[in-house]
């Protein structure tokens, strides 16, 4: 969402065009009613981009449905440059006045844009875009109680319905559950929720899958890569998800292993969250100002959240975010499991393998023409990251 709304700031200063507060999408998965403004400070949201985009709230009457007005509705193609919105997008404003982009994930390239409009990318997701005083007074709190119980760790177990369902993973669960997983995923399927190539795939092999790091890691999985990279028994673990999918059956050996386990849920007063409750983006909002704060950042998947709050970390001095190579986790793993890798020489090789996975600087990796498998911009703008620390320490490219 963060990433998106970015962009299309981007591109309506590219344009020299009006933006209109971004709508979001309340017919996905979570089915989550919020409105930008439930989530995000508007007005601070306007009036910190002023000198660079107009914003305004709501399309003049003029240009609504209710007087007739059908603004004309696209997809911009994914990941485009400078040169596709130049010429083939403003010349739609001339003949239609609105523009409607019903879609805006990922619409904008990684690289090959000059620098001040990736700069300006910075500027709206590192100041523009600032949560409702709600939210972040909520946020601050529950950082203050971590904090005062001493340093920790933010881990964004992703192992929830919606994201077992999406990568057709299901490592770990029972035949019942797997069976719930792929009904979930025909649904979703169905209702044109996702569009990707294995979407269509009626059968996933999940095995193979997770044999090529495609699938979240397990809450057992997780347990023992954090013990080997030296996390025990005292160590305080802010889990930054929605319902773990097998609730605290699939907790167990986490909370065994890791006894001071906290949640929102059991950090606040049962009176503050209602409000929030019901509202999944607003929920997210809180467990992404918990993991900016922490002293270490672990996503068991690299996926969109993942992504924005490493590079939030990078933008705040690089600080430590673990980020698992879940290919060579999974065949360690299972050598570890299957007798063939005694514990002490699984733990170095966990920790072998992340020794240059902990958030340190380097150039963004680009990969011409696979946007999709270069490093995402919003994880490391580099381009962004010289002020407030030395320049000489970004010269080395990805390891």
């Amino acid at each position: 969402m963060r990433a998106a709304i970015c962009d299309m700031v981007i591109v309506a200063r590219l344009l020299n065009l009006t933006l209109v507060v971004p709508e979001l999408d309340k017919t996905s998965f979570w089915a989550d009613p919020s409105d930008f403004g439930d989530i995000f400070d508007v007005s601070h949201f306007i009036d910190s981009l002023r000198d660079e985009v107009r914003i305004i709230k709501r399309l003049p009457k003029k240009f609504s449905r209710k007087y007739g007005f059908q603004a004309f509705r696209m997809s911009p193609v994914s990941w485009s440059n400078e040169k596709y919105y130049l010429e083939q997008i403003l010349p739609l404003f001339s003949k239609h006045k609105v523009v409607h982009f019903n879609r805006t994930d990922t619409r904008l390239a990684n690289n090959g844009i000059q620098l001040d409009l990736q700069k300006l990318r910075c500027r709206v997701n590192f100041q523009g875009l600032k949560f409702t005083p709600e939210i972040e007074t909520l946020g601050y709190k529950l950082v203050r109680i971590l904090q005062d119980k001493g340093p920790f760790v933010a881990l964004h177990l992703r192992y929830e319905m919606d994201m077992l369902a999406f990568s057709g993973c299901t490592h770990g669960c029972t035949v019942e559950e797997a069976e719930e997983l792929k009904r979930l995923r025909l649904a979703m399927f169905e209702a044109e929720m996702y569009a990707y190539p294995w979407w269509r795939e009626k059968e996933i092999m999940s095995e193979e899958r997770r044999q090529q790091g495609l699938c979240p890691l397990t809450p057992e999985e997780a347990t023992l890569v954090l013990q080997a990279l030296g996390f025990d028994k005292e160590t305080q673990i802010y889990i930054a998800s929605g319902e773990i999918f097998g609730s605290e059956r699939r907790l167990a050996s986490l909370r065994a292993a890791f006894p001071h386990i906290v949640k929102k849920e059991t950090i606040l007063d049962p009176a503050e969250l209602p409000q929030f409750q019901n509202h999944s983006s607003q929920m997210a909002a809180l467990d992404f100002m918990v993991s900016v704060a922490s002293n270490t950042f672990i996503p068991t998947y690299y996926g969109n959240m993942a992504k924005v709050v490493e590079g939030h970390r990078r933008y705040l001095g690089f600080k430590r975010s673990i980020l698992p190579d879940r290919k060579k986790l999974v065949e360690l793993l299972d050598l570890h499991q299957n007798g063939t890798l005694p514990w002490n020489d699984f733990a170095l090789a966990v920790r072998q393998v992340h020794e240059k996975r902990m958030g340190q600087p380097f150039r963004r990796r680009i990969i011409p023409d696979k946007p999709k498998e270069e490093d995402y911009f919003y994880a490391n703008p580099d381009e962004c990251l010289c002020e407030g620390t030395k320049c000489e320490d970004l010269v080395g490219r990805r390891p």
